[in-house]
């Protein structure tokens, strides 16, 4: 090819498609079940229940998304998908690690275990939601609950405080009502319908 044909070449189109499409509604399975361990839907000794659908839907999906979103070339859709892919597979390592003592860990140091898990994660969030505030607000209302329901565990967690921990597991429900608008608009515009609202952003 010489150098003319070169740079008459088309430039290679990049794929098409959106990773919201995979990657909120397998956010939206795990979180529900989520809420479901958190408020009792199944006995305290159960709490691996969830992380049959948490590992291999959720954490798996959120991944996909992820390197889904960044061969599109979409940084902040593919960091977003990446840091909750940490999140729930982290999750599920951490009940599946204490729950068969893969770790070492002394049952007297399992509460500060979580305690640890919880508030880095929180700390995540945080800074996710404040770097969220260009973002439509309906994502940092999203990523607000999160942190909420985030605190509140925490705080029951470490304090043993089974009502708080629950009334974290209903605003796990909350947001998860706000993935299910944002998986409704997408939808609704992946198939020639129009996009919902999702709010002004905090910052212009």
């Amino acid at each position: 090819m010489t150098n003319a044909e070169a740079t008459e070449a088309p430039a290679r189109a990049l794929p098409e498609g959106d990773p919201s499409l995979i990657g909120v509604p397998t956010f939206i399975v795990g979180a529900t079940a989520l809420g479901l361990v958190l408020t009792g839907y199944v006995p305290a000794g159960a709490v691996g229940a969830s992380i049959a659908i948490i590992l291999p839907a959720t954490g798996l999906g959120q991944l996909v998304a992820a390197v889904w979103a960044a061969a599109l070339g979409q940084s902040a859709v593919a960091s977003v998908f990446g840091i909750f892919a940490g999140f729930w597979i982290s999750y599920a390592v951490l009940v599946l690690g204490l729950t068969h003592n893969w770790f070492g860990i002394a049952p007297d140091a399992a509460v500060s275990t979580q305690g640890l898990f919880l508030t880095a994660w929180l700390i995540m969030i945080v800074l996710l939601t404040l770097a969220s505030l260009r973002l439509p607000a309906a994502f940092t209302l999203l990523f607000g609950l999160i942190d909420l329901a985030l605190a509140l565990v925490l705080v029951g967690t470490l304090n043993g405080s089974t009502g708080l921990t629950t009334l974290g597991g209903y605003v796990v429900f909350a947001f998860t009502a706000v993935g299910v608008y944002l998986f409704a608009g997408a939808l609704s515009a992946a198939t020639g319908g129009s996009p919902l609202p999702l709010g002004r952003p905090v910052l212009t």
